[in-house]
């Protein structure tokens, strides 16, 4: 089965390893709009509009089913892309939540989310575990981190500095945190460093136990294969990949 997997820049690789170790699929399509990356800092028609273009580009490459592991396309544009595509559509919000569901069964449980500014400001994440119960929810968009990630600061000074200014007003350790971009997962050893207490949720392992649950896929590939494509600079992300993946 050929899938494809959508992200703004190369965070959603994050999510293609996920999918690598667990040999879901025979070959996953990778495309990242590299060229407009990054997504969170832009308004919700732009999102759409991006996404859409990606999912038509996408078509051509006779894919099954697209996974969305861009979190803030999750949360925009993912019924528009559901309208106009002749295949399954998956957003990686939907199986985060359920992550941090399993995760946690006390409902009093504190929950922090982590996203960029499009992904808290769409409300997404807080509604759906609101919806099943959890109401201790803080949201925070730091929105350094996807920067520094495309740059490869995955720990120093440099980010160290960053994390001291967006976690300095949380006092208290949250029982879990949602890694609410698929960029996060990259620095998650920092975050720990913060947080040493709490549950980290990981999109690329939350989509894997979704597509398990709800699909029913299994560990059927005897390897996957990647295919990496770009909007630009393709060579930087086949790069990333080799040093990631």
């Amino acid at each position: 089965m050929r899938v494809g997997v959508f992200d703004s820049g190369v965070g959603g690789l994050t999510v293609a390893k996920s999918l690598i170790e667990h040999k879901l699929f025979d070959e996953i399509v990778y495309f990242g709009d590299t060229a407009r990356v990054p997504y969170g800092t832009k308004d919700a028609k732009t999102i759409i509009k991006y996404s859409l273009e990606a999912l038509e580009f996408l078509k051509s490459f006779d894919i099954e089913m697209l996974i969305v592991a861009c979190n803030t396309a999750s949360a925009h544009a993912l019924e528009e892309l559901r309208k106009n595509a002749p295949f399954e559509v998956f957003g990686v919000i939907e199986p985060g939540v359920l992550a941090a569901i399993n995760a946690l069964h006390d409902k009093n449980a504190s929950i922090l989310i982590l996203g960029t500014k499009a992904t808290i400001a769409s409300g997404q994440y807080e509604k759906l575990l609101i919806n099943n119960g959890y109401q201790n929810i803080a949201s925070l968009a730091p929105s350094l981190f996807v920067p520094l990630v495309e740059e490869g600061f995955f720990e120093g000074d440099v980010l160290q500095s960053a994390m001291r200014y967006y976690f300095k007003d949380i006092k208290q350790n949250p029982n879990a945190v949602i890694l609410g971009c698929t960029h996060f997962p990259l620095i998650a050893d920092a975050i720990r460093g913060y947080f040493p207490k709490s549950a980290l949720i990981h999109s690329g392992d939350a989509i894997v136990e979704y597509l398990r649950t709800k699909c029913c896929l299994k560990s059927n590939a005897n390897t996957t294969t990647i295919k990496l494509l770009a909007s630009d600079n393709v060579e930087a992300l086949k790069f990333t990949a080799s040093l990631w993946l």
